[in-house]
């Protein structure tokens, strides 16, 4: 058996007689050959000690414990430990978590011997368990093993306002999955430098587009950010990386004018899709609602008799129940689509499914369909008619109607935007719908006027003496 003398004492350059002759098979003839004959010096390269266990000594002098064992009929060797000389046998309790690999004792490396052995009697390789563990440990501290921690706390309903939107989570698992993955999923943490992910980000633009490689960025950013608050060691690559070096995007407020409002409309009337989409188009500008409010909308939150449709506060961006007075062009729109939809409860359902409404990019696409067709029938050398969404037509009535100079505070009460001031929390008040319905009928009117053509300076005029009027008419205001 081994000792701790014999341990220190050991060099690389330590020679001894070889036991018996070395023999070899001659690549070229296939003959056995004698390569060192018995007797001849050669390095001392192992020590045996016991059941199995030795000591093995490189060319620069690192002396480490292995165990060969058999396994199904297999030989493996298992490296238990590195030798240190002074290193201090450790109590039973540190040794029993102690992994294979340590600096150990000698008498260290005969307990893991034992405990390797055990294994083996058990059905298990030491060794590769030794590897899989090795192999969890290094995925532990990769790129990829953080994103999925970082998804994991983002989807947890306990991690509180920490907490992103399922279509947040699965943009940003879309963005891993098809960009960062492959490149970046098996890497270290601290393996990931700046000029190789500039290089990445730079690719991704090119190939995918700006949006894109922006998204990945981000990405990269908050994971690394996720991980730092963690306690991990590591500096983030992305901070070095300005979002402006990939790409900038300025948000795009688009609002139509009085003659791209008749232009679209005549536009809307030749697009190839169902007729109650183009109402359904012309109801949102006529209503200034936003996208979501309508698309969900049910017939029982239509009065008929008050012509009012009244949204509730659950379907609101404040949180609070939204009245909309409707106008005789709206009520018209509402009875056409009750017609086509007699048997659903929302004002317009889905097109093969009359239980759920239409979805949320039906309506952007009709624009989009309708601006196409309006570009391809345009002369060359003139100007494209920019694209727009469902929700620039809010901003468009918005827009027109503070041109017009009605009351800011009476546009942004029929805009359902909650304004601090006394004078728009009055026009908000149920009691004092009168003001509010003369400016959505005086802003129908103004649309039939621009789509025939024609100007709504009169319109315009009369609207603003009936908002005077229904001030006045209101039966509860105390003048």
């Amino acid at each position: 058996m081994l000792n701790d003398t014999q341990l220190r004492a050991w060099r690389p350059t330590d020679m001894a007689p070889c036991k018996r002759d070395i023999v070899a098979t001659d690549p070229a003839s296939g003959a056995k050959v004698v390569r060192i004959k018995a007797g001849t010096p050669i390095p001392v390269r192992k020590l045996a000690d016991s059941d199995g266990l030795y000591a093995v000594i490189s060319e620069v002098g690192t002396v480490s414990f292995r165990f060969d064992y058999r396994l199904d009929g297999k030989r493996e060797t298992l490296t238990v430990g590195r030798y240190q000389p002074g290193t201090p046998s450790r109590p039973a309790d540190e040794l029993a978590a102690l992994e294979y690999g340590a600096t150990v004792s000698l008498k260290d490396a005969r307990v893991l011997r034992d405990r390797a052995s055990r294994q083996v009697e058990a059905g298990e390789s030491p060794s590769k368990a030794k590897a899989n563990r090795r192999a969890a440990t290094a995925d532990a501290d990769t790129f990829g093993a953080w994103v999925a921690r970082y998804f994991e706390f983002k989807a947890d309903p306990k991690s509180g306002e920490e907490r992103l939107a399922d279509s947040t989570l699965a943009l940003r698992r879309s963005v891993y999955r098809r960009i960062l993955e492959a490149p970046l999923g098996a890497r270290a943490m601290d393996a990931i430098k700046p000029q190789q992910l500039a290089a990445l980000l730079d690719e991704a633009k090119a190939t995918r587009g700006p949006g894109p490689a922006v998204h990945a960025r981000e990405l990269v950013l908050l994971v690394y950010r996720y991980a730092i608050g963690k306690g991990v060691p590591v500096i983030n690559p992305a901070e070095s990386i300005q979002r402006k070096t990939i790409a900038t995007f300025k948000a795009r407020e688009r609002n139509l004018t009085r003659h791209e409002i008749k232009t679209f409309i005549d536009a809307l009337q030749r697009t190839p899709t169902m007729p109650t989409l183009r109402m359904a188009l012309k109801f949102m500008l006529l209503t200034m609602v936003r996208k979501g409010e309508f698309i969900d909308a049910t017939w029982s939150e239509i009065d008929w008799d008050r012509a009012t449709w009244t949204i509730p506060a659950s379907r609101m961006k404040a949180g609070r129940t939204h009245l909309v007075p409707l106008s005789e062009q709206a009520l018209d729109i509402l009875t056409t689509l009750k017609t086509c939809f007699p048997s659903s409860k929302y004002l317009h359902p889905g097109r093969y499914d009359s239980d759920i409404p239409i979805s949320n990019a039906t309506l952007n696409r009709v624009i989009d369909a309708t601006v196409k067709l309006m570009n391809e029938d345009r002369p060359d050398g003139e100007e494209p008619f920019e694209t727009f969404s469902v929700h620039d037509l809010r901003r468009t009535a918005s827009t027109r109607l503070n041109e017009a100079m009605f009351p800011e505070a009476l546009i942004e009460a029929c805009l359902a935007h909650q304004k601090k001031d006394q004078v728009a929390a009055a026009y908000n008040h149920a009691k004092h719908v009168g003001p509010r319905r003369a400016l959505m009928q005086g802003w129908a009117n103004m649309l039939d006027c621009w789509v025939r053509g024609e100007s709504a300076k009169v319109v315009i005029q009369a609207t603003k003496a009936a908002i005077d009027v229904a001030a006045l008419s209101d039966g509860d205001t105390d003048l």
